[in-house]
């Protein structure tokens, strides 16, 4: 069995507390007690809370991309079904079926853009860069699926994705992934050719 670095276990913690009670209501105590180490330990890899935030903040990119892009994948060869894939896998994140550790509290990137809300914080600087990741991913495909305007279809996708976010997680709209892709199959089908 292989014990988890301390480093990575600090960030570990800090990004369940973040993501579950926010950036600024987590104090660096909360982190310590949960993460059972002490103070020096924690600035021994990390110079302050907010280097902390940005390591969380590049783990859950790093993580929720990789799922995202994985699920959306096994649709097979086809583009178009690659990205309304997407929908369905928020649909399994909304209830539970995906990160089922943490469970279902929105975003954290649009949690950390609200709470850093000056745009030239790195926290809100590594949410929008998080968020630019996946626009490229989606121009990429709708590239793939020869659309006319591909930038605008990835835009108009990225625009649904995070409205369902905000719509499940604010308003506890059950189906609010599913809603949202059978807007993005008649955006996608005007789209492309």
């Amino acid at each position: 069995m292989m014990v988890e670095p301390r480093s990575e276990h600090l960030v570990n913690v800090a990004l369940r507390l973040f993501y579950t009670h926010g950036f600024h209501a987590t104090g660096i105590d909360k982190i310590l007690d949960e993460a059972g180490v002490a103070k020096m330990t924690l600035y021994k890899h990390f110079r302050s809370k907010d280097q902390l935030i940005l390591a969380a903040l590049k783990k859950r990119d790093e993580v929720f991309r990789n799922w995202l892009t994985a699920a959306m994948e096994q649709a097979g060869e086809n583009p178009k079904a690659k990205m309304l894939a997407m929908f369905d896998a928020l649909d399994d994140w909304f209830h539970g079926r995906a990160f089922a550790a943490l469970g279902f509290h929105g975003c954290a990137f649009i949690k950390a853009a609200g709470e850093f809300d000056s745009s030239d914080h790195p926290a809100h600087i590594a949410s929008a860069e998080h968020k630019q990741l996946i626009v490229d991913y989606l121009a990429g495909l709708a590239t793939a699926a020869g659309a006319h305007e591909p930038q605008k279809l990835a835009e108009q996708l990225a625009l649904l994705k995070e409205g369902a976010i905000v719509t499940a997680q604010v308003r506890g709209i059950d189906d609010a992934a599913r809603q949202a892709k059978q807007i993005a199959k008649q955006i996608i089908d005007a789209a492309v050719p």
